[in-house]
């Protein structure tokens, strides 16, 4: 299975959605639809003309992405399906590519991410509350060695 990693283009929305939605009922089952429902108008009209974003593509098949804001790794999702592949990391490693220094907000009931981000190599920095949520958030940074 070949993975290209590529910048995001308007015509991949319908999969960077597609993965963000599978990805996100799989490692947020806690979040309440209405946050979800206020990020799935963000996604496409907030966040993605504001940010640094990759797309991973399988087949011709959009099956996850990585946004950055500057060394800040705002999302990262990945079809689950597509999950344990290396794929995750094949995004991370284009963000550490591109940024020497990685920083990233991982909700801390969310076991998949923080798992990954550990097994990548980042360390804790600081917890705090998401307003939105509610929720335990833990800061973590990444720095190449």
């Amino acid at each position: 299975m070949t993975t290209i990693i590529r910048q995001y283009k308007e015509s991949d929305l319908d999969g960077v959605m597609a993965s963000w939605e599978s990805a996100s009922k799989v490692a947020h089952p806690f979040l309440l639809e209405e946050f979800l429902e206020t990020e799935r108008y963000n996604i496409p009209n907030v966040y993605l003309p504001n940010t640094d974003t990759w797309v991973a593509e399988v087949a011709g098949k959009v099956v996850g992405f990585i946004a950055l804001m500057g060394n800040e790794v705002g999302a990262i999702f990945l079809d689950p399906m597509f999950q344990g592949a290396g794929i995750g990391r094949s995004l991370m490693d284009k963000a550490q590519e591109l940024h020497e220094t990685l920083e990233v907000e991982v909700f801390e009931a969310n076991s998949i991410g923080r798992k990954f981000y550990d097994r990548y190599g980042f360390e804790p920095l600081a917890e705090s509350i998401h307003a939105p949520t509610g929720q335990a958030v833990l800061r973590l940074k990444f720095v190449s060695k």
